[in-house]
């Protein structure tokens, strides 16, 4: 065994290869999806709240309640909707590695 070799039998060194980091990793599917039905559930409690104190509330107070009644629908779609579209490639888990001279295709 050459001394520029790893055990594996591979020519590059343990400098020239690159980790594979899984701690970027997003949350799994089933999590994010119970994240935003949380999400979604706490913001219709809130309008369900607006509504029932439109009823008790004096006029100016009234108008706010309503208004957030109303807004609210709108927000809680957005927010609970909001989620993997915004991957990154830095967050991928298989990065290939660059070709070299000499290399066999059937790696």
């Amino acid at each position: 065994m050459s001394a520029n070799s790893n055990p594996r039998g591979d020519s590059k060194s343990d400098k020239q290869q690159v980790p594979i980091v899984i701690t970027s990793a997003q949350a799994s599917l089933s999590n994010e999806q119970r994240g935003r039905a949380r999400r979604y559930f706490i913001s219709m409690m809130i309008r369900t709240a607006c509504f029932i104190s439109a009823i008790f509330l004096h006029n100016p107070y009234r108008w706010f309640a309503i208004g957030g009644a109303i807004v609210l629908p709108y927000i809680a779609v957005v927010v609970a909707n909001a989620g993997r579209e915004n991957a990154t490639e830095t967050n991928a888990i298989i990065i290939p590695k660059p070709r070299e001279i000499g290399e066999n295709k059937e790696d």
